[in-house]
């Protein structure tokens, strides 16, 4: 009989972290998260996501703790005793990493040393294996399309920390015979995103407009262009990262180039509007063609400090050494998070549905 595999996810309650837990129940382990103490009242309040997947609180050892404590997390994993590390945890939205970079560095690169350090320390080198979260977001203004010989310029705080992560991970892995595999993630998106991330704000805004609401959806610059991929394949990336012999560093990307205008026409052709744009920067607007409607504007003080233009991602490596290629395309991952956003709409009774558009 196979033994059964335990893995530990920092940041097991955010959106990577909910799909990665059910993906790994699924195959069978036994799955511990850290949540940060401080992030919920109530700690199990941080399982709101995994429930919403499905998943009861049973099934999952939950640990509440500080990854930027390092006694705490020696504590944690030596009482774990994880197989598997999948390290997700840190703060990852790029515009609060502008506000709060001391934090930024303090949770994305001590937080990374110290789960690292942890299993040197504990003498565990040959036994764990490492997962890293690392980001496209490292790239930064290098010129598209970024894979791993790509050099990294980050324009942000959050990207230079991912960076530094990145860099401790590779030393780690040369210096002590780690297994521990940096994976380069570029945007991946799920109905569990955070409201305040740009793909959820538009499909929010789009569910709520459809349902009656007045106010128009207002956005930073519609022309950064991302590569969007959904969460449920990349978590099963991470996986298959853990699976090989030898340890590597490895792009997840569509290879599919969509900007901000894009991703916005696609939303609302999901509930069979049309947009007319008009105007250009922060001028930019968008109207229903039908009815002319002010459906979209721009509003300057949503843009960047140091804007990250084109993010595209090349997953050649991935392809050839894992096997891993992205099955979700574009207009269904728009869709899953459209449909989701209605069914909370209906959920918390904040508008009342359907309605016609006003014109």
């Amino acid at each position: 009989m196979v033994a059964r595999k335990t893995a530990f996810i920092t940041g097991i309650a955010g959106q990577d972290g909910a799909f990665l837990a059910r993906f790994l129940l699924e195959k069978g382990y036994a799955v511990h998260g850290l949540i940060r103490w401080d992030s919920y009242p109530d700690p199990l309040n941080g399982l709101q996501r995994l429930d919403t997947l499905g998943l009861v609180s049973e099934e999952i050892a939950l640990h509440t703790g500080d990854l930027t404590d390092a006694n705490n997390v020696t504590g944690l994993i030596r009482h774990i005793c994880p197989d598997e590390i999948y390290n997700l945890a840190a703060l990852s939205h790029v515009k609060v990493s502008f506000d709060t970079p001391a934090s930024a560095l303090d949770i994305n690169v001590k937080g990374t040393l110290n789960v690292l350090d942890a299993v040197r320390v504990l003498g565990w080198e040959r036994d764990v294996r490492i997962y890293q979260a690392s980001s496209s977001e490292m790239f930064g203004s290098s010129q598209p399309p970024q894979n791993e010989q790509t050099p990294m310029e980050p324009c942000s705080p959050y990207g230079a920390a991912k960076l530094a992560a990145y860099h401790l991970a590779k030393i780690y892995r040369d210096s002590y015979g780690m297994h521990i595999s940096n994976g380069i993630l570029f945007n991946h998106e799920s109905a569990l995103r955070g409201e305040d991330f740009v793909t959820r704000k538009i499909t929010k805004a789009v569910a709520v407009i459809e349902a009656g609401g007045a106010e128009p959806l207002t956005l930073g610059n519609l022309d950064a262009v991302r590569d969007w991929g959904h969460v449920r394949d990349y978590v099963e990336g991470m996986w298959l990262m853990l699976r090989q012999n030898v340890p590597g560093d490895y792009v997840l990307a569509t290879g599919e180039a969509r900007s901000v205008r894009d991703f916005v026409e696609q939303a609302f052709a999901h509930i069979g509007v049309k947009l007319k744009w008009s105007g250009r920067g922060a001028e930019e607007t968008a109207l229903d063609a039908k009815t002319g409607r002010l459906l979209v504007r721009v509003d300057p003080a949503l843009f960047r400090p140091k804007e990250v233009h084109a993010l595209l991602g090349d997953a050649s490596k991935a392809r050839e050494v894992l096997g891993w290629r992205p099955k979700i395309r574009f207009e269904a991952l728009v869709a899953d998070l459209l449909n989701a956003d209605r069914q909370l709409l209906r959920a918390r009774g904040e508008v009342s549905w359907p309605q016609r558009m006003a014109g």
